[in-house]
């Protein structure tokens, strides 16, 4: 890999990472709802799950599903059925009983990283990066450098919406308005659905 398709590289992995996501979503509620401590596992479950999503399309997996597009299909609208899930967990959150404690749990460490693999984003992320900055000689090395890139560039990236999410819980400890916030992130991750049911439209068209 040169070293100007590696500056790429690493520029494309910060802005698809740190920009807004479900992902990141889900990240800003739970640093407001659990603070950064108890969000570390959902922070690095994202990163390893990702790494390890890059290294299965890199390996084929991305093939398979142009080969068989109903695969990849069954799979945005299963992630689709998950992340409403998600966002009607999220919304119905309770209020924190003190900054130690909070009802609920956040995401586990496998939770997070098994979550990538029904994440639209991740998946979109981790076809662009292959089919675009993977070069075919030594083709398996750089996936293999590619997915250890976005690892440790994802998990810093992230975690800027954690450490956001941590820094607004003071100002909203109120029931009442934590409950407006978190109404507000499961209605964006609502929203990030958007392709899905444009495309779940226009096949019913």
């Amino acid at each position: 890999m040169s070293p100007d398709l590696l500056v790429a590289l690493i520029a494309f992995a910060f802005v698809t990472s740190v920009t807004p996501g479900p992902n990141n979503m889900m990240l800003l509620a739970s640093g407001v709802n659990f603070g950064v401590r108890r969000t570390l596992p959902h922070m690095l479950g994202i990163s390893l799950g990702f790494m390890l999503l890059v290294i299965a399309v890199g390996l084929g997996l991305g093939q398979l599903f142009e080969r068989v597009p109903l695969l990849f299909t069954a799979l945005r609208y299963l992630g689709a059925a998950y992340m409403l899930y998600l966002a009607w967990r999220i919304a119905g959150s309770a209020a924190p009983q003190t900054r130690a404690d909070a009802r609920g749990k956040p995401f586990t460490f496998l939770q997070a990283a098994a979550f990538q693999w029904v994440n639209p984003k991740a998946w979109i992320m981790a076809i662009g990066a292959i089919t675009t900055y993977a070069p075919q000689e030594n083709f398996i090395i750089n996936v293999l450098l590619i997915a250890a890139l976005f690892a440790l560039i994802n998990c810093p990236s992230v975690g800027l919406w954690t450490v956001a999410g941590s820094l607004l819980r003071r100002w909203l400890e109120r029931p009442r308005i934590l409950r407006v916030f978190n109404v507000g992130m499961a209605l964006l991750l609502v929203a990030s659905l958007y392709p899905i049911f444009t495309d779940v439209q226009g096949a019913f068209r």
